[in-house]
């Protein structure tokens, strides 16, 4: 029995990606969660023909709560998009505020879930998250993660269209940093399989896979963000955490995880200086069981891009780190 839930529901991620949980065969119970129309996001899901029993709950009455109650798996999207000219850190202080009142929720009713977090900033909304989970006392670093499957993603699917290869699942590309912009930093000298470009297309591609997020944003003219695609990468990590949760081994993905809390991550820690930080993550059923380093073999351009990363990534860090030490308790 496993139970998922889906806590901003209702949002453009949340109903793709609710959706896409349906039809995960290793879901028993799948709850969501928004402050407005998640009971209709349930109801529609719950006539799709897939073993998943859907329930939706809403703020009243202690639903999130309910909602959240005995979880084994949270996925958070909540919050409110970007919108064009608007930075990540626009968003700031309304998501931050968002995922500190769910987490507070998730500490007392689920305190050993793993909660995969894909609200924006996900650079400050982590370290968020980390500091409310030690407040309470319910902190386990193995079961916290930053879903940065998007820029990985990107990068697969760019390369794939430079390099004209057909099987674009079958590529595997590194990308670690962050989760916003200069803190993204994908490591192309380590793809597999290998391709080569001259310097010009290469600079493109890290550029293209750091600011894919705007390329979306403007296409859609004002009417929304990168949805559809976060969705998919929101499920991709969150299928990869269940079955390694339900014992499957080699799983290996990026995720924006606190270092020095994960089996591996105090070399990295101690390499970028940053607690948080995305790297490799081979996941089991301790969630994050070890972070593999990939900082040992960067070219000159990669040193460059992780040296960018890391000055913006502590301020971005250190900056949810105070929110969430200074911010009143979320009602």
């Amino acid at each position: 029995m496993v139970k998922a839930v889906v806590a901003g529901a209702a949002g453009g991620i949340g109903q793709p990606l609710s959706l896409l949980l349906k039809t995960c065969p290793l879901i028993t119970e799948l709850a969501l969660y928004d402050v407005v129309n998640s009971l209709g996001v349930a109801a529609d899901l719950s006539h799709i023909s897939t073993p998943a029993k859907v329930t939706g709950y809403l703020p009243p009455d202690d639903g999130g709560k309910k909602a959240m109650k005995d979880a084994d798996i949270i996925v958070i999207p909540a919050g409110i998009p970007r919108k064009p000219g608007m930075t990540r850190d626009d968003l700031f202080n309304i998501n931050a505020g968002i995922v500190k009142g769910l987490i507070e929720i998730i500490a007392e009713v689920a305190p050993k879930a793993y909660i995969l977090i894909i609200s924006n900033p996900v650079n400050s909304t982590v370290p968020i998250a980390a500091e409310v989970l030690k407040a309470k006392g319910v902190f386990n670093a193995q079961r916290l993660f930053g879903v940065t499957t998007l820029d990985i993603v990107r990068a697969e699917t760019f390369i794939a269209e430079v390099s004209g290869n057909k099987s674009v699942q079958s590529i595997n590309i590194p990308v670690i940093g962050g989760h916003s912009g200069e803190t993204i930093v994908p490591l192309f000298s380590q793809a597999k399989p290998s391709f080569s470009v001259d310097d010009e297309k290469l600079a493109a591609l890290v550029n293209r896979v750091q600011f894919g997020g705007d390329e979306v944003v403007k296409a859609k003219d004002g009417a929304g963000s990168a949805t559809l695609s976060m969705a998919y990468a929101g499920f991709r990590f969150a299928e990869k955490v269940l079955k390694a949760m339900n014992g499957e081994k080699g799983i290996v993905e990026p995720s924006f995880v606190y270092l020095q809390g994960v089996p591996g991550g105090e070399e990295i820690y101690k390499a970028t200086g940053c607690e948080f930080f995305s790297v490799p993550i081979e996941l089991g059923t301790n969630g994050a069981e070890k972070a593999l380093n990939p900082l040992t073999n960067l070219t000159d351009k990669e040193q460059t891009l992780l040296k960018a990363c890391t000055e913006a990534l502590g301020g971005h860090i250190k900056k949810g780190v105070t929110f969430a030490n200074s911010a009143p308790p979320q009602k």
